[in-house]
């Protein structure tokens, strides 16, 4: 939102976990949106359970925070059935309310900066179920050109007609061009009933390809849009 209102150059948005699946609403949010993605990131998310200094894991009856974190955390939260799963708005934010109000009753699961930045004890360190969890992150600016003379993956958004085969249309012509397809999604279009967008990730050999591409692929839908081209981005652990 920030960055959409000229606040901000850019921002960074996670868009799938390898846990959780996909985020629906920031796929919405990505349409939505005039920012441009000129890169990605995947990195390895580890979850923290925190608490104000010397309150016990005993002393608590709540923790709070996001939706995603709390369900990669589930199993840990197994064995402390006294404990309520509250979700709020964000990982960092839950840190911040725990510090604010000086709960003693109330943990967040957030990661290991927050703990810092937000003075806080870690009494529980990478509780996620599944230690292979990474989230993808897009990188988000409003100038579309900052990748485009390097980029080997784009990402589209287009709609289709009500016709036998369309989509299917659109992925062969990306098979033929030779694009290896590396994600499909479909959101619901907010204004139409039962509508939906499809947001497809690509890599590509040749740059040059993508003109030609996106020329076949106009046949065969209602709306396309070109979200980014940029480079395919590398996990990081850390």
């Amino acid at each position: 939102k920030v960055a959409d209102e000229n606040q901000s150059e850019n921002a960074i948005m996670a868009i799938e976990n390898t846990i959780a699946g996909s985020l629906l609403h920031n796929y919405q949010l990505l349409n939505q949106s005039d920012l441009h993605i000129v890169g990605e990131v995947f990195l390895r998310i580890q979850q923290n359970l925190m608490v104000l200094q010397g309150v016990k894991i005993e002393d608590l009856t709540e923790v709070y925070s996001h939706p995603v974190a709390i369900a990669q955390c589930r199993k840990f939260f197994k064995q402390y059935p006294h404990i309520k799963l509250i979700e709020a708005e964000d990982t960092a934010m839950s840190a911040k309310m725990v510090q604010e109000k000086q709960y003693t009753h109330v943990g967040a699961i957030a990661s290991t900066l927050a703990a810092e930045l937000y003075d806080l004890e870690i009494i529980g360190r990478s509780i996620e179920t599944f230690k292979k969890n990474y989230t993808r992150f897009l990188i988000l600016d409003r100038a579309k050109s900052l990748a485009t003379n390097t980029f080997d993956k784009v990402s589209l958004c287009f709609t289709l007609p009500h016709e036998v085969g369309s989509l299917h249309q659109v992925l062969a012509t990306l098979a033929l061009c030779k694009a290896n397809l590396t994600k499909i999604q479909s959101a619901p279009l907010l204004d139409s009933e039962f509508e939906y967008l499809f947001f497809v990730d690509f890599l590509l050999e040749k740059n040059e390809d993508l003109a030609s591409i996106m020329n076949l692929i106009k046949k065969h839908t209602l709306h396309l849009r070109v979200l980014g081209k940029y480079k395919k981005g590398e996990k990081h652990e850390h």
